[in-house]
C-alpha cells in the first residue's frame, strides 16, 4: 500500500494548478502481484486524464531479473490498458 502525505500532496497540486499543469503519468511498483490495477488503485484514481504505469517485479522480488511494465487509463472505475511500445535509446 501507498500513500502520500496530504500537506506535500496539496502543496504539489497547487504548484501545478499555478503553472496550469496536470498529472500526466501516475507510476507505482506492485511486487507480490501481476501489473494490473487493485481495487485500492482503482478507487485512488481521481486524474481522468492521466496514465496510470505499474511495474511488476513479482518474479524476482528485489534481484536482477524481468519486469512487467503495462499502462491504463482508469476511468470512474473503468480500467482500459494501453499499448506501451519500447523504444530503444542511441548509445
Amino acid at each position: 500500500f501507498y500513500e502520500f502525505d496530504s500537506t506535500e500532496l496539496l502543496e504539489l497540486y497547487k504548484q501545478m494548478w499555478d503553472r496550469d499543469e496536470e498529472p500526466v503519468v501516475i507510476y507505482h511498483s506492485h511486487t507480490a502481484t501481476e501489473a494490473y490495477p487493485s481495487r485500492t488503485d482503482i478507487g485512488l484514481a481521481s486524474e481522468p486524464g492521466a496514465h496510470y504505469v505499474l511495474v511488476s517485479t513479482r518474479e524476482h522480488g528485489n534481484n536482477e531479473g524481468p519486469v512487467e511494465f503495462r499502462s491504463y487509463r482508469i476511468v470512474d472505475g473503468e480500467v482500459t490498458e494501453e499499448e506501451v511500445t519500447v523504444v530503444p535509446t542511441l548509445a
